[in-house]
């Protein structure tokens, strides 16, 4: 098994596809309970943990069962979309509502990491970082997809 600080997780990859997670359920607890984001990284600091279990363990899980998470935008709203790898703008279209599907025209696409690096949508069009993607773009973990529609 691997140490990763004083035993606070780790991962150990075990015959026939399995994975087992170590923690401290004690210390997830207590870290569940702090709603403030820099309160949070003091007691993750103090405990020497660089995040919570909780958070990796959603990750592993989304990576061992093949699935990624697409956001999409609103006025008032961020949503994340579960999808498989390799699945098409048509099939996130088909996620949010089937006729968007039905009447896709076009993705418009843009990582969610580049967004925030020029503060929003309107830097990302004064940058041209908008991609226009067709039907059969894979989308990737982290897109943030405008469909276009003509229904």
């Amino acid at each position: 098994m691997v140490n990763l600080g004083e035993g606070m997780e780790s991962w150990e990859e075990g015959g026939n596809n399995r994975m087992v997670l170590c923690f401290y359920g004690k210390i997830e607890a207590e870290l569940s309970e702090i709603t403030e984001e820099s309160q949070r990284r003091e007691f993750l600091e103090a405990y020497g943990i660089s995040h919570s279990v909780r958070d990796h363990f959603i990750r592993e899980s989304y990576s061992l069962l093949n699935l990624r998470s697409f956001f999409t935008v609103g006025e008032d709203e961020v949503r994340a979309w579960t999808i498989h790898k390799g699945d098409s703008a048509y099939d996130a279209a088909g996620k949010i509502h089937t006729d968007l599907q039905k009447g896709f025209i076009r993705a418009e696409v843009i990582f969610w990491e580049d967004l925030i690096k020029v503060g929003g949508f309107k830097g990302a069009k004064e940058k041209a970082l908008l991609r226009l993607e067709g039907k059969e773009y894979p989308v990737k973990d982290g897109d943030i997809v405008h469909i276009r529609s003509g229904l």
